[in-house]
């Protein structure tokens, strides 16, 4: 049976990963910071022999840690689908420079101590696959250290890939656009279901399919990455974003 670590698995897109992959037969682990929701996931999760970490993956002591319980209990690996992220809004100028720079290192220096930690695990021709976003090409106000952080890992993909091509280990990154997870409620309001999303991307002509995605949808594509026929497909960034960069 093929195993795969799913971090951000608590929780939106990587909830619905774990979801996915556990229902088309994979062994999951499934790792956030709040172990109460990785225990509930783990119960509803079909199959057996899954596993859960909590911990947090800016600590490169975390990444090891749950690498060597991976080791422990399945001793290697087939695939790592990176989920965890971090949204902050924070000026570009006038912020505070800790605060301002918590999106790179939560998600830029995450993603570094996790594949240091996992890579050794992967089987030749095993697959990394890392949820980015739309704003790795898009900025939007205060958001210039997200918008920074999912520029540097579409890059960091890219290099996995050609650095690890001889092991044929694929490297891929999936960028949504808008996508219903809780993620979008800022402030206690869910930003797609106001005026702003509907007036712009409903009845405006910004978004083609006038919805926001779903997190299975995304799930969807990480599901085809991890399968066998993405098997000529490496250091690509994938847009799931219902058309939205398509349109002025």
């Amino acid at each position: 049976m093929k195993k795969v670590m799913i971090t951000g698995a608590s929780s939106g897109i990587g909830y619905a990963t774990a979801h996915r992959m556990a229902a088309d037969g994979w062994c999951v682990c499934v790792s956030a910071r709040r172990e109460s929701l990785l225990l509930k996931l783990l119960e509803e999760l079909p199959g057996e022999g899954h596993l859960s970490f909590a911990g947090d993956m800016t600590d490169p002591l975390s990444a090891e840690k749950m690498a060597e319980m991976m080791r422990l209990h399945w001793g290697e690996l087939d695939a790592v689908i990176h989920c965890a992220g971090i949204c902050e809004s924070a000026p570009v100028v006038a912020s505070n420079l800790s605060e301002w720079r918590r999106p790179l290192d939560a998600m830029i220096m995450g993603a570094v101590f996790l594949m240091r930690a996992m890579v050794p695990l992967l089987k030749h021709g095993g697959r990394i696959i890392m949820i980015t976003s739309i704003h790795g090409e898009r900025v939007e106000v205060n958001l210039s250290a997200y918008a920074m952080a999912k520029s540097a890992l579409n890059q960091y993909c890219k290099a996995l890939a050609l650095e690890l091509s001889p092991d044929n280990i694929l490297v891929n990154a999936i960028a949504p656009g808008f996508v219903d997870t809780p993620m979008s409620v800022v402030n206690g309001v869910n930003e797609l279901d106001g005026d702003w999303f509907r007036m712009n991307y409903v009845e405006g002509h910004h978004l083609p399919l006038k919805r926001a995605g779903k997190p299975e949808e995304i799930a969807g594509v990480a599901a085809f990455l991890a399968g066998p026929d993405a098997s000529y497909l490496t250091g690509q960034i994938i847009t799931v974003d219902g058309g939205l960069t398509i349109t002025f």
